[in-house]
């Protein structure tokens, strides 16, 4: 019998197009709930922080496909890409190396997206499209090896809903120039508040963790 988590989130995916994927944000749930999930047919989950990402790896099944959506912790990024299925929040050219370099390391090919800054508050980070499309076309990221750039992500503002829709707007202009020059087939924007928006305007993964698990309890 599912339990109210699996209840929303089937509920949720009956409405979503097939070509869009959901990316369950387990930050700060527990082991239990996210089992719950992945027994069901989940097996997307994301995380903020690579200490929380590491133990939940070394107690849950070895399928799942992690997704790493915070802030890229340099000193700890490491411990993460051995298993790593997609970094989500690349923003320079340092990372990149490092990302390649530590990728080198264990003979691994790293997906990753680029994070977009198309909000204009101040906690929204990201990189400007012109510095995207200069990493892309850079011989330095042309000639490495064990990363690979597949798509791009963003964060809209907090506010009223028409600045919202602008910024996917935006977003997916920038998407569209990318998948035509690079081959990105990866859009990520949308979470739990204006996941409707991003759907519209060619979102191909969607953040939930609020709509599933209700609000976030620190317990892991």
């Amino acid at each position: 019998m599912k339990n109210h988590i699996d209840n929303n989130f089937f509920s949720i995916k009956k409405y979503i197009p097939k070509n869009v994927k959901i990316l369950v944000v387990s930050k700060n749930q527990n082991i239990f709930s996210i089992k719950k999930l992945y027994l069901s047919g989940n097996k997307d989950f994301g995380e903020n922080y690579i200490q929380e990402m590491v133990k939940k790896y070394n107690k849950l099944p070895k399928d799942i496909r992690w997704h790493m959506i915070g802030r890229i912790q340099s000193n700890k990024l490491k411990y993460i890409i051995p298993f790593i299925y997609l970094i989500h929040s690349v923003q320079s050219m340092k990372h990149i190396i490092m990302i390649n370099n530590i990728g080198l390391k264990y003979n691994k090919i790293i997906n990753c997206l680029l994070q977009i800054k198309i909000s204009d508050e101040k906690n929204k980070l990201g990189i400007t499209d012109k510095e995207a499309y200069n990493i892309l076309e850079s011989e330095n990221y042309k000639t490495m090896k064990n990363i690979r750039i597949i798509g791009i992500m963003g964060m809209a503002s907090f506010q009223e809903e028409k600045k919202i829709h602008n910024e996917f707007s935006y977003l997916q202009y920038i998407y569209e120039i990318c998948k035509k020059k690079y081959g990105h087939y990866i859009l990520s924007m949308g979470i739990s508040r204006d996941y409707k928006i991003a759907i519209k305007y060619g979102s191909t993964l969607i953040r939930l963790g609020t709509l599933i698990f209700g609000e976030r309890k620190k317990i892991i």
